[in-house]
């Protein structure tokens, strides 16, 4: 039996002081308690009910006498709605006229009521119907602790991904020849943006970032291994070009659902500022000099995780003192406002242009706001990834 099945078998309690009752519903309902269906517990009075109400919590229906002694069925309704369990019903039995009293029983939290003398056929069909109502919150019960449970655990892999992620800056302290920074932002609990930087060696800085296919979890779990898989390659000090095609070809070996991810992958020379770098189908970065803005040339190499006998190329730049190299993913020019106006390249051109000079830390977090501002009102629909890396030279 499953677990929703345990939670959902149901159990019948009769309060009620008439000793002859219980005999009349075990003889009524043989058939039903011999086959399971319906399993009933007996109790006289309202405190007698609360008594096993607390050694049987699996009890979903009381039906319930309203004249008794020691605690009458309107104030055991009182005490029931006090522990404020949807999952439990009452059923109240009252004399016929008596109409005052079943309206007190309803406003007390009573879901139906019968009349005396009780029609065993119209007790049935009551205790079906109520029973149909307990099935159906409780599955919604059921339904919501499930997706408490999704929910926190989407909660932890969204800390355990933005743990992977560099977050100390700066990552180098006592390197002046270069200052990065970078943040992500996830359009859901986790996302399929990522950036990683790490030292090759003395001299060498690679760098990259990405950007998975689709969304949600399945998402997080391909930009995990996608940005280990190139931590790993590239901090063994292979070219770019090297890395990146056995990074393709591992992802299309264990790809599913026909995941992919663009990526941009750098490895800058701190000594001289000379930047290798293959760009697998990801939006091309700028380059900032003097309040000039560049685009950085495509490679010609496509998405990784599609094509595996796919050969990629590298190209080379020179970035001097002072420039800065600007990433970012689709997340920033494809952010809509409420016209429905794409944030756009051009956009972002004006933005940079108006920021060259302005330090990495702060130019990543204004293009963050100036996206924010510009989409005011439309909910983030894609993660929203930034790095910058900015060439100071040699001392």
């Amino acid at each position: 039996m499953s677990k929703m099945d345990e939670e959902l078998k149901m159990k019948i309690m009769v309060v009620d002081d008439e000793v002859d009752l219980e005999q009349l519903i075990r003889q009524k309902f043989r058939r039903q308690i011999r086959e399971g269906v319906y399993d009933f517990e007996f109790a006289h009075n309202g405190l007698e009910a609360l008594a096993k109400l607390i050694e049987q919590p699996e009890i979903r229906l009381i039906l319930s006498d309203i004249n008794m002694p020691e605690m009458d069925g309107l104030t055991l309704l009182t005490k029931l709605k006090e522990l404020k369990n949807p999952g439990l019903k009452t059923v109240i039995v009252s004399a016929y006229g008596d109409m005052e009293n079943i309206r007190t029983a309803m406003n007390r939290g009573a879901f139906d009521f019968l009349t005396k003398p009780i029609s065993f056929d119209d007790l049935e069909i009551t205790i079906n119907k109520t029973i149909e109502e307990i099935s159906s919150i409780w599955k919604s019960l059921l339904e919501h602790d499930q997706l408490i449970s999704i929910q926190q655990d989407l909660q932890t892999a969204r800390e355990i991904q933005l743990a992977i992620l560099p977050k100390t800056f700066p990552p180098f302290p006592g390197r002046t020849e270069f200052s990065i920074y970078a943040s992500m932002i996830a359009a859901k609990e986790v996302g399929g943006d990522f950036f990683d930087f790490f030292m090759i060696d003395h001299e060498r800085l690679g760098f990259v970032i990405g950007d998975v296919s689709g969304k949600g979890v399945t998402a997080a779990i391909f930009m995990a291994v996608s940005r280990t898989l190139i931590r790993a390659t590239g901090i063994k000090g292979v070219s770019t070009e090297e890395c990146m095609n056995y990074v393709n070809r591992l992802l299309c070996s264990e790809s599913v659902s026909c995941m992919f991810v663009t990526v941009f992958y750098g490895i800058l020379n701190t000594a001289n500022g000379e930047v290798e770098y293959v760009n697998a189908g990801h939006n091309p970065p700028y380059i900032l000099s003097n309040n000039f803005v560049q685009k950085v040339e495509m490679t010609g190499g496509t998405i990784l995780g599609c094509m595996d006998d796919f050969s990629y190329g590298s190209k080379k730049i020179q970035l001097n003192p002072g420039d800065l190299l600007f990433l970012f993913t689709d997340g920033v020019t494809e952010a809509f406002n409420t016209r429905e106006e794409l944030y756009g390249d051009n956009r972002l051109v004006t933005f940079l242009e108006a920021h060259s000079s302005t330090p990495i830390e702060e130019i990543i977090k204004k293009s963050n706001q100036s996206v924010s501002d510009f989409s005011a009102g439309v909910p983030q629909s894609d993660d929203i990834t930034l790095l910058a890396i900015r060439y100071h030279g040699q001392a």
